[in-house]
């Protein structure tokens, strides 16, 4: 019955979902108590001050901790905490296997012997030794050897706003991070790395901004030429991977006969990694040919669609920016929550004696839960920060085609989106972020399990976490989508969200094949586009690095680049992708519930009824004009018909 009833788009507007968005604002009335009660029972002092091994905070007068040496002192002019040995970490337990103390300076050279901390404490007035020795006897001392930095000690400089003296030698963060990888068997090889990294790191900043600037030609370019754009990205990326595939096995070849003349561990290390970014271009370029051989018949499809979907940008600018600003909120947002975990981290937390007579803080049992609190809200608002972005696409979408004259649009059709999610619709995004926040948060502690039983459990068990992992995935990327979908419901008939997502079910099952044809080509030209701006970026950065690869290790830095191309396209075509999505359905609707006839005419765009013709006829041919395929796009004959 609820399929056969009359949509009336941009007609009705209503609250939908009041008692989800009532219980969303108590979670968050929750969350700014967190905050609250963190910040006033925290030891804000502690955190941003620093403390050293014996409870004292650092830059201020201190009470005594009953049975430990040292505590209680008079610090007021020791404000730096500094590490007798800072590389020595401690990944376990998440801390700093260190002697800490309070010092009046940090060491901003390196020193080398004992003499030289001795030096520096007479010259700065810094003893950078514990507390019980004088610099006077740091070199005669026998205790120097335990209470005394580990030397060489590195150069350090104080970390903003925190008061921790830390390494500036990058050996001592190629230390930490090989203990986080640990495949890597010699620790050489990951110094040469990150030391790369950071030689290159202008390359990096220049390649991270070029894919930026590609990707916002590529918007350009699908709202000017959207009905060539299928072409030109298809032979731009065969074009693309030919040309990157054979550079690399050019300079493979070239880099091979030099490497005879020149005998050095970085210039092994760059042909080996050469060879295998060779062979692993040459696997996804004839991959990527395959595909777009089997799906050549059906990629005109998809012309028709982007040109309706490049109207909407040119209708529409604002949205390209959408990104930007959910980016922004969610930066805002991670920062408060990060803020407030390194408050609540030294809330309740009592000074405790360890066995080797050192302080350590520990939390009382019931604050935990508040970690476990803290943990839902930056799964659940993140997710509804994301929904409210979908939401605003999807009703500025729906405006700009239901809209039968587009002179009439409103002056911002994204800011009027943005009003009725505000006054309508924020209990139906806190409904869809919450179902999400549901299927995520098993999926991540069973993540969570299979990474701590690492090496522990059998491999039935293994297998079992992995299925179940694999499970959640996918239950939360088809949930998602048809999250999605039942936001694009309520964007046009301002329904609440079972009933949208139901209406949306159904018109997706109706149209399935429409889905699949339509849908999945379109995704996957917009992941060509994606590969079209990480070819680019990368084959960039192949030209920029080779110039340094006597003395450089460019593995790590062209992977960076990489991925922060992949990530900037991604951000910018997944808008594409959504008013795609969105137009898609408001086209099914439209074909449902209208016929063409007086009164009940229309919304669709003349190049998209075109476009679904063409659809049915390629489809009619597959299926030698059989069952499934004309009974599905039955509608549209009588369309035709008109």
């Amino acid at each position: 019955k609820s399929s056969k009833r009359e949509w009336k788009p941009l007609e009705d507007h209503s609250c939908t979902d009041v008692p989800w968005l009532l219980l969303f604002i108590l979670f968050c009335v929750g969350m700014g108590f967190i905050c609250g009660f963190s910040i006033a029972t925290g030891a804000a002092a502690r955190l941003l001050s620093g403390y050293d091994s014996y409870g004292n905070i650092c830059g201020q007068k201190n009470v005594k901790v009953e049975g430990i040496v040292n505590s209680g002192l008079d610090l007021t002019h020791k404000k730096y905490v500094f590490f007798l040995d800072p590389c020595n970490i401690d990944l376990v337990h998440q801390k700093i296997k260190s002697i800490a103390l309070c010092v009046s300076a940090c060491p901003r050279k390196e020193l080398k012997t004992l003499a030289d901390i001795q030096k520096f404490a007479e010259i700065n007035g810094s003893a950078l030794c514990s507390y019980e020795l004088q610099p006077s006897e740091y070199t005669t001392d026998p205790r120097a050897a335990k209470l005394c930095p580990k030397y060489p000690v590195p150069e350090s400089a104080p970390i903003p706003f925190f008061h921790r003296c830390a390494p500036v030698n990058i050996s001592c963060y190629a230390k930490f991070a090989e203990a986080l990888i640990t495949f890597v068997s010699d620790s050489s090889v990951l110094h040469r790395l990150i030391s790369g990294v950071m030689t290159s790191k202008e390359i990096i900043m220049g390649l991270c901004l070029l894919s930026l600037v590609l990707s916002m030609i590529l918007m350009v370019i699908i709202r000017y030429i959207s009905r060539v754009l299928v072409w030109i990205l298809t032979i731009l990326v065969i074009l693309g991977s030919l040309g990157g595939t054979g550079v690399l096995w050019w300079l493979y070849a070239k880099q091979r006969i030099s490497v005879g003349a020149v005998e050095t561990q970085i210039a092994k290390d760059n042909l080996q990694a050469l060879l295998i970014y060779a062979i692993a271009a040459t696997v996804f370029t004839v991959i990527l040919f395959l595909i777009m051989l089997i799906m050549r018949k059906r990629v005109a499809l998809t012309i028709a669609l982007f040109h309706v979907a490049g109207k909407v940008f040119i209708h529409l600018p604002l949205l390209v920016f959408q990104p930007f600003w959910t980016f922004l909120v969610l930066i805002l947002f991670w920062t408060y929550w990060i803020t407030v975990l390194l408050f609540l981290g030294t809330t309740g937390k009592h000074p405790v004696p360890n066995e080797e007579g050192f302080v350590e803080f520990r939390m009382a049992g019931p604050l935990k839960y508040m970690w476990w609190y803290h943990v839902v809200g930056l799964i659940w608002i993140s997710e509804f920060i994301l929904a409210c972005q979908q939401m605003t696409v999807a009703g500025a979408v729906v405006t700009y085609y239901f809209t039968r004259e587009k002179r009439n649009l409103p002056f911002t059709p994204i800011l009027a989106s943005v009003n009725r999610l505000v006054c309508y619709h924020l209990g139906t995004v806190a409904k869809g972020s919450f179902i999400i926040t549901l299927v995520k948060i098993p999926r991540m502690i069973l993540m969570y399990i299979h990474t701590q039983l690492k090496g522990k459990e059998n491999a039935c068990a293994r297998c079992m976490l992995k299925a179940c992992i694999c499970c959640l995935w996918c239950l939360e990327k088809c949930l998602t989508y048809l999250n999605q979908n039942a936001y694009t419901a309520t964007a046009i008939n301002s329904t609440n969200f079972c009933t949208s997502a139901k209406d949306a079910f159904v018109i997706l099952v109706e149209n399935a094949l429409r889905v699949a044809a339509i849908n999945t080509v379109g995704d996957f030209m917009l992941f060509l586009g994606k590969v079209l701006i990480v070819c680019s970026t990368g084959l960039a950065g192949i030209m920029l690095l080779n110039y340094q690869r006597d003395y450089t290790i460019w593995v790590l830095p062209l992977i960076i680049v990489c991925l922060f191309a992949f990530l900037v396209a991604h951000c910018f075509l997944s808008i594409y992708e959504m008013v795609v999505d969105v137009l898609f359905l408001c086209f099914a609707i439209d074909t449902k519930y209208n016929d063409g006839s007086p009164g009940r005419e229309f919304y669709m765009d003349k190049v998209l009824m075109e476009f679904v013709e063409n659809s049915r006829k390629s489809m009619k041919e597959a299926g030698r004009g059989g069952g499934a395929e004309g009974r599905e796009l039955k509608p549209m004959v009588g369309a035709d018909e008109e």
